[in-house]
């Protein structure tokens, strides 16, 4: 290759030599997406879909070595299966938010326990599809994370206060008796909602249209699973919450 050809850089973009007076170029960096898949089929239709969609794609089949992609690299949002044959998906999850609070995580899974669900939930997933899945509903939550990501921040501010709780939206983080935890990207989503609608009820529905988009196919039990976990870091006692109410025919609402 001669010194003034183009050559391409690992993030996709042309990097041109510039002895004979042509400027370098690079192209805007691509959103990256993680995918942790031990099934070739499965990471060859997803990658495939991304890409055409505009994503920069990166993959690996084992746990491990997606925890240390998303250290060395980095990603948007990350795919992760549960079934891996190192680390399972849960151990992953628990791994990446130790270092990671913030990045979107999308389980799959082919439990479709509710048990399950809500463990990948408890060890800091975002999202959850069962396999067998549809691509196309895969990629309407990932553009429903980014759409809710770019929106513009809401008029209450960084910080939220429910009862002895402080939610930094930005920072993803929950303070309580001075202790601080982190919380995934649709926890944070759900508290901005309810807090917008203050002391108003919210329909499952309009809850499950406003955050995830109804062409993302989530179910009612997707709001209730987020519910239940929003419940466990606020609540004195989750079984008889006070803040994060049922309005029972319809849905919830928050009081402060």
């Amino acid at each position: 290759m001669s010194a003034n050809n183009p050559t391409r850089t690992g993030d996709g973009s042309r990097n041109l030599d510039s002895a004979g007076g042509i400027e370098i170029s690079r192209s805007v960096p691509r959103t990256r997406i993680l995918i942790i898949e031990d099934e070739p089929d499965i990471v060859r239709g997803l990658t495939d879909a991304l890409e055409f969609e505009g994503f920069e794609v990166v993959s690996t089949g084992e746990g491990q070595k997606g925890v240390q992609l998303m250290k060395d690299r980095g990603a948007d949002c990350a795919i992760l299966d549960l079934m891996l044959p190192d680390l399972n998906g849960y151990q992953v999850c628990e791994e990446i938010r130790s270092f990671n609070p913030i990045v979107p995580i999308i389980i799959l899974t082919a439990r479709g326990q509710e048990s399950d669900k809500i463990r990948g939930l408890d060890a800091g997933a975002d999202d959850y599809v069962t396999k067998p899945f549809s691509v196309g509903e895969l990629l309407a939550r990932i553009k429903a994370i980014f759409r809710r990501l770019h929106k513009s921040p809401a008029a209450h501010g960084d910080v939220i206060r429910i009862g002895a709780n402080e939610i930094d939206v930005k920072k993803h983080t929950l303070t309580r008796a001075r202790r601080t935890s982190p919380l995934s990207f649709y926890e944070v989503e759900l508290i901005k909602l309810l807090s917008e609608r203050e002391d108003q009820p919210l329909s499952r529905d309009e809850i499950l249209d406003k955050i995830w988009g109804l062409d993302a196919h989530p179910t009612n039990r997707t709001v209730d699973n987020f519910i239940v976990k929003l419940r466990k870091k606020i609540e004195d006692d989750h079984k008889t919450p006070r803040h994060i109410l049922t309005v029972y025919g319809l849905g919830y609402k928050l009081v402060r």
